[in-house]
């Protein structure tokens, strides 16, 4: 004798018989980029930009490491963006030092460079870390002689002449005929570089560097990417957080990705990437775990020469998140300088308003 179905049973599958096909068959995720807004401002010169060529490859079957590493060799390769790749701001010497990290959610495997010297496309060598050795980061000179083995083009020097004369103005600013005692002298380089950041001669986001692209395609596959410059006029061999693991970027296949830009020390303290995605595993929306994340920085920030009049920090840090369902979101500890994001759907390329944790600016 048949069992009796229950009234929800009944319902369920009355509804599946009246339905269409289309219509029981499992949907997909809402593939989705987001970025920093290098990744959709900055195009060198083409139709595109970094979220919307990860995107375009993303849904045509590309693998979403392989999308979202595309993508960002745009504002890499892109002369104008003086805080990532090729023009980047170099350091205190005039030497421009790369980091990157690219970290793929279906293989669990990730890789990174930092202080690589004469690579417009730290990303790509990241990738070539990840893929072809049993490492997760090289750095200086072996980075650069391993991109040589794979293939990367190495160059003399990756500055332009915008970056150049950045860094002169720059070193006339500290006065480098006089040698200060190292705490002076770090306030003094760290001010000339604020106040070009206030003559309108560098901009805020390009003083920090930084892009950072994570996707997630129909299939709820996630990758991300980090790549920057640094900080501009970093003591030389200065790494951040964009090429550790954590701090820059972060990706679990299983839940979500978050990366980051800003002030990279304030970031590596409290290996903030990492702690958004374990939000997101609790089941916090992605705007919810980067605020968590800047309170967590916000209350870690007690040195003084770190605070503003306010006793507040004293620098901006942004979070880039999303979730395996396709949500994501962008907040900032201060919306200004850098105030939006870039974020590519279906829908073309938009940006979006970064939330702010605290009013006004750092």
């Amino acid at each position: 004798m048949p069992s009796k179905l229950s009234r929800r049973q009944f319902l369920t599958t009355s509804a599946v018989v009246g339905a269409s096909p289309t219509l029981i068959v499992p949907q997909g995720v809402k593939p989705v980029v987001i970025s920093d807004v290098s990744g959709i401002r900055f195009k060198n010169g083409g139709p595109v930009s970094s979220i919307e060529k990860a995107f375009e490859l993303m849904t045509r079957g590309t693998r979403v490491i392989d999308s979202v590493v595309a993508g960002v060799q745009i504002p890499e390769n892109d002369p104008e963006e003086t805080g990532i790749g090729y023009g980047g701001l170099p350091n205190a010497e005039g030497v421009v030092q790369l980091d990157a990290c690219c970290m793929d959610g279906p293989t669990k495997r990730a890789g990174g460079v930092a202080a690589i010297e004469g690579v417009r496309t730290p990303s790509v060598v990241a990738k070539a870390v990840m893929e072809n050795t049993d490492h997760h980061l090289l750095v200086g000179e072996g980075a650069q002689k391993f991109a040589r083995l794979m293939g990367v083009p190495i160059e003399a020097d990756l500055n332009t002449e915008k970056s150049r004369s950045l860094w002169l103005e720059w070193k006339r600013r500290i006065d480098p005929s006089h040698y200060l005692d190292p705490e002076k002298r770090a306030e003094e380089g760290y001010r000339a570089g604020l106040s070009m950041v206030a003559d309108g001669l560098i901009a805020e986001d390009h003083f920090w560097g930084t892009t950072n692209c994570s996707a997630v395609n129909d299939k709820g596959e996630i990758a991300g990417v980090t790549t920057t410059s640094g900080l501009s006029f970093k003591i030389p061999g200065r790494t951040g957080d964009s090429p550790i693991l954590g701090a820059g970027l972060y990706v679990d296949g299983d839940v979500g990705a978050a990366g980051s830009t800003g002030r990279g020390e304030a970031n590596l303290y409290g290996l903030c990437s990492f702690f958004i995605v374990e939000k997101l595993r609790e089941g916090l929306h992605p705007k919810d775990a980067g605020m968590e994340a800047l309170k967590r920085v916000q209350a870690n920030t007690v040195e003084k020469r770190l605070l503003n009049d306010r006793g507040l920090p004293a620098f901006n840090l942004r979070f880039f998140a999303l979730n395996k369902k396709g949500e994501y979101a962008g907040v900032a500890m201060y919306a200004s300088g850098e105030a939006v994001y870039g974020v590519c759907t279906d829908n073309g390329a938009e940006e979006r308003p970064l939330e702010p944790l605290l009013e006004g600016g750092p």
